[in-house]
């Protein structure tokens, strides 16, 4: 007989929901909205509610299913207490215990960005893979950190931040986490428009993005139409990016990188220029590591979600 999860993915403006066979596949998929007021009270009994609506409507009982795995935009220990998560209100609570609650069945929870490395490793572009990074470009830059085919979630489920690594001790303007130089001032899709602003205005070179309100898209077309400003801008992308990651792979040595977030939608040439600067920075026992594109877009979060349950 068929057995069945949820997978729960809650982002700041919307929570995705996913119903899963323990097989893998997904059955049906749905989004409520992320009600934030009052200190975000109302998200996990809405979230609790829409599961046992969908349960009811299609007569399944509490038997067939063997749990709700969550992930949350913020740091999650492996009791599954989260640290804070700012775009929800949240503070510092079990959200494991208070979902089981709810729901009266098995819950896991997770930071997003390492469930959704789990979602690619189950059934995406790292399927097959064990120890895997996963790199999120959009508009921050996120991580997550498979080994041996289980999250790495550190002591306080703030592992695999890699979009707060230091990369430039020179920066004044700061992050968003208050810090300065952070990756993610570089490399994230807001971070490649700053470079190409500051390309634009330094240099006198003709491009095509002059005069435009530019996006990082446009960027990454002008790369492919050979634009030479937009390449010099993709150049310092993969050097802030290839050199970090080359960083990673000699702390943790993994299989494969998966490049995810909307700014991978530029496709298989953002590999291209960070893999030559990953090769000159990561030490030659860990030059071996793969990589690749995200598959899962945004139905990596409960494809992660849900695999915590089976595992």
């Amino acid at each position: 007989m068929s057995k069945y999860c949820f997978g729960v993915d809650v982002g700041g403006t919307t929570v995705k929901l996913g119903l899963f066979r323990t097989d893998g596949d997904l059955l049906d998929k749905w989004e409520i909205p992320t009600v934030t007021a009052e200190e975000g009270k109302a998200i996990l009994p809405d979230i609790a509610k829409s599961i046992l609506q969908k349960m009811e409507e299609r007569r399944m009982e509490r038997e067939d299913v063997i749990g709700v795995g969550i992930g949350v935009p913020g740091p999650v220990d492996s009791e599954g207490t989260i640290y804070r998560a700012v775009n929800l209100g949240w503070g510092v609570f079990n959200i494991k215990k208070e979902l089981q609650t709810l729901l009266n069945m098995p819950v896991e929870a997770g930071n997003d960005a390492n469930v959704a490395a789990l979602g690619e490793v189950w059934q995406g572009g790292a399927r097959g893979y064990e120890h895997v990074v996963m790199v999120t470009l959009g508009t921050g830059v996120g991580g997550g950190i498979i080994m041996g085919g289980r999250i790495l979630p550190g002591a306080m489920g703030a592992a695999g931040e890699i979009g707060h690594i230091n990369v430039n001790d020179e920066e004044t303007i700061p992050c968003n986490c208050g810090n300065c130089g952070c990756m993610e001032q570089y490399v994230s899709a807001t971070g490649v428009v700053r470079l190409a602003k500051q390309k634009l205005a330094e240099s006198g070179r003709e491009s095509v993005l002059r005069g435009t309100e530019v996006t990082a898209k446009d960027v990454w077309d002008a790369v492919k139409d050979g634009d030479l400003l937009a390449m010099e801008v993709a150049e310092e992308f993969g050097w802030y990016l290839g050199r970090t990651l080359g960083t990673i792979a000699n702390v943790v040595n993994p299989e494969i990188f998966v490049i995810g977030g909307g700014v991978s939608k530029a496709g298989s040439i953002l590999i291209d220029y960070i893999q030559k600067n990953f090769q000159k920075y990561a030490f030659k026992g860990c030059r071996g590591a793969l990589f690749t594109l995200a598959r899962l877009g945004n139905d990596a979060g409960i494809y992660g979600a849900a695999k915590m349950l089976i595992d």
